[in-house]
């Protein structure tokens, strides 16, 4: 959501481009960015635009007025070192403009300082599996004011955080193979959390959000 013109912005994937709409008496959007695989995107508190393209595997920050946009992240063909990303999915920015990256297939998370060149692995990175050192194909990600990782763990079915520095995640919702359950996760692709502490899931497969109250 753009406060600021009140608006919403939309990653249209299938029509590869990113599109605006009002939020009252929306009849019709407009186009801001075409000819880009959009995935996932956010926007920092200067009203910059961070937009993932799933197929140049990079993330691009659009300040206003932008619309060719800045690589913050990869941008260097698909690959698994550390100035690449393979197939990015979600994109998260925090107070100090970093930006964080579901790195898909590399079973990462990556966090790209404003500025720099390569990114540093702060979840995952240990090749795909179910220890809780490794993810598997994660998806959605958000840090909260400590650093704290949370991501999306698609693979395993589980919501895993992942505080500073740490070697290895802990299973906060979810780990109990996938399925309809209360407490289990069917191909879930995003999280968020409320000003609550609330934390909320996209369990897709499921057809539901579910709401899971960590604090």
């Amino acid at each position: 959501i753009n406060k600021a013109s009140d608006s919403l912005i939309i990653s249209d994937s299938w029509n590869n481009r990113v599109v605006r709409w009002p939020r009252r008496n929306g009849t019709r959007g407009e186009t801001i960015i075409s000819n880009i695989s959009c995935w996932g995107l956010t926007m920092d508190d200067n009203g910059s635009l961070y937009v993932v393209d799933i197929g140049k595997h990079e993330v691009r920050r659009y300040k206003i007025g932008d619309t060719k946009g800045t690589v913050v992240a990869g941008g260097n063909g698909q690959g698994n070192r550390l100035d690449q990303l393979y197939y990015p999915h979600y994109v998260f920015v925090d107070r100090d403009h970093s930006v964080y990256v579901s790195d898909y297939e590399n079973h990462r998370v990556m966090k790209w300082k404003e500025g720099a060149k390569q990114g540093i692995v702060v979840a995952g990175g240990q090749g795909q599996g179910n220890s809780l050192r490794k993810l598997r194909w994660r998806q959605g990600v958000l840090v909260d004011q400590l650093d704290t990782v949370y991501v999306a763990d698609f693979g395993n079915s589980r919501i895993m955080h992942w505080p500073k520095g740490a070697t290895q995640g802990s299973v906060i919702v979810g780990g109990n193979g996938g399925g309809a359950q209360l407490n289990q996760l069917k191909g879930h692709t995003n999280l968020s959390f409320d000003q609550h502490g609330n934390l909320y899931v996209v369990d897709y497969w499921n057809s539901r959000v579910q709401k899971f109250n960590i604090v």
